[in-house]
């Protein structure tokens, strides 16, 4: 969503690199440049105006006259200044002191409220609580059955005593919903309620009821972060008529201008607590104001790239990976092993959203939105089309096992080579970090001996000199020393009864 603007951005900082000192022209080129990038990304004017003022004041003042890379630090400047109008700090959820704590979902028609409220069941249950979602959208057709379907999806209770399709007193259904809340031991009621298709009476008084009659300790306004500029009027009727605690963004995966969802925790005061960036239930998280920023800024997301590994990862698991690519250069590390760490990789998410929390992935996002995820697929199909011992020992994978494998995985021959060959060259790289060695080749990494001994071994040859009369001579010195050795023992070592005889220095350093 926030492509447009990465990109309006990082051609405005590469325009100052190299500089040593920035002028006032150069400042205020910068923020002309980034007021368009923000306003063509649909950010709302009054936040605009903020965000240019205090970056150009900052800009002006010592942090950056004084400092040895300006451009760096207008870079820093930029990045403070986005994570201030997203929100600044991360906004946690209020717990009630005694349960059950009464989260109330709020927003208009087509927001994404009743998926929202499975994917917020599913990210509580992860989190230790046990959540009860509760159907008060009694309106909508099937409003009441889709809940229930994502309810049982994301494997948490639902409460829906009514049929819904116009039958039915929400209010009612809140109500009771508390009492069933704490009678069946539930400590979290997210309670999903009716949206209209724009604001008016109707909508904000039956809002207001359920408020008053289940007291939440939180209402998040869900809001669909493709509508542009209008979620920033929505946001404000809905303040000034029910109120709410915090936002919740929903299809930050679409490819609208997201400068609206910039604006929200800006023009309301309210912060984005949540965001929604997928289809599946499991793309939900915590919105991080700096995160967002850094990506934003091209700089990558490490931290929930970490996050992610570290729920899909088990750390016992880890550690015997790591054994057996430690130990005996990494043979003990098989295709069943190699299977297993891809399908793991696999339940993190999209191979291209992981990729792109990484910094400076911004400048190949077209290779990255080009990556066929199916690969991984196919490469899991290769491996479990092979026998247990050709899992456990590639190395006797030939030619009609190829083609057998091939067959059974309905690739070319060529497909089932390649793989094979990637795994060893994977292994090897993998052996050699998990062994302290760093990256092969790669400076700074542990990789600098493997290049300098190859280096050596290039060097040891003796180089023949242009001259061709010196040539000469020293071939003749050459072939003297051929017959003199041939003369002597094995190996071309001297006769055994020279009583001179010494081993050669490398021998005797072997020797010790």
């Amino acid at each position: 969503m926030f492509d447009t603007l990465s990109d309006r951005l990082a051609a405005t900082f590469k325009n100052l690199r190299g500089k040593g000192r920035l002028s006032e022209a150069d400042i205020d080129a910068t923020a002309r440049e980034i007021r368009i990038a923000l306003l063509e990304a649909d950010v709302a004017l009054p936040v605009v105006r903020a965000f240019i003022a205090n970056v150009k004041e900052r800009a002006r003042g010592a942090e950056v006259s004084q400092a040895l890379n300006p451009a760096q630090q207008v870079v820093k400047i930029v990045n403070d200044e986005l994570v201030g109008i997203l929100g600044g700090e991360t906004r946690r959820l209020r717990f009630a002191k005694t349960a059950p704590t009464v989260i109330m979902l709020a927003g208009l028609q087509g927001a994404g409220k009743t998926t929202l409220a499975g994917k917020l069941g599913l990210w509580l249950k992860g989190q230790g609580h046990s959540p009860l979602l509760v159907a008060c959208d009694l309106q909508r057709p099937n409003a009441v059955n889709q809940l229930s379907v994502v309810a049982d999806r994301a494997g948490v209770a639902v409460y829906a005593p009514e049929p819904g399709n116009g039958v039915g007193d929400p209010v009612q259904v809140a109500k009771d919903s508390i009492e069933h809340a704490r009678s069946k031991q539930f400590d979290v009621v997210i309670v999903d309620t009716a949206g209209r298709l724009g604001i008016d009476q109707e909508l904000m008084r039956q809002a207001a009821d359920i408020r008053d009659a289940v007291s939440p300790d939180e209402i998040l306004f869900v809001v669909d972060a493709m509508i542009g500029q209008d979620a920033v009027n929505t946001a404000e009727a809905f303040r000034d008529g029910v109120g709410f605690d915090g936002v919740v963004l929903s299809k930050l995966d679409g490819d609208a201008r997201g400068g609206a969802a910039l604006s929200i925790a800006h023009v309301t005061g309210k912060q984005v607590m949540f965001a929604s960036n997928g289809e599946k239930l499991g793309d939900f998280d915590a919105f991080h104001p700096d995160r967002m920023a850094s990506r934003i800024l091209d700089m990558g997301d490490l931290l929930t790239l970490i996050e992610q590994a570290e729920k899909t990862f088990s750390q016992e698991e880890a550690a015997k990976m790591a054994s057996k690519l430690a130990s005996s250069k990494g043979k003990d590390f098989t295709l069943d092993d190699f299977l297993s760490q891809m399908e793991q990789v696999r339940k993190m998410g999209s191979i291209s959203k992981l990729l792109g929390m990484l910094p400076g992935m911004g400048q190949i996002k077209d290779q990255i939105n080009n990556i066929d995820e199916r690969d991984v697929d196919r490469a899991a199909a290769v491996i479990k089309s092979m026998t247990p011992r050709e899992r456990a020992e590639p190395t006797i994978i030939n030619g009609s096992r190829r083609a057998r494998i091939a067959k059974g995985s309905g690739v070319e021959v060529s497909v089932v080579k390649n793989l094979v060959e990637r795994f060893f060259d994977a292994r090897k790289m993998m052996s050699k970090m998990a062994q302290g060695g760093g990256m092969p080749g790669m400076p700074g990494m542990g990789g600098g001996p493997g290049r300098q001994k190859k280096q050596v071994k290039q060097a040891k040859g003796k180089r023949k000199s242009g001259n061709p009369m010196k040539r000469k001579a020293e071939e003749q010195a050459a072939a003297a020393r051929r017959e003199q050795a041939a003369q002597g023992g094995a190996f071309g070592l001297p006769a055994q009864d020279d009583k001179n005889f010494e081993l050669p220095d490398e021998f005797k350093k072997f020797m010790g």
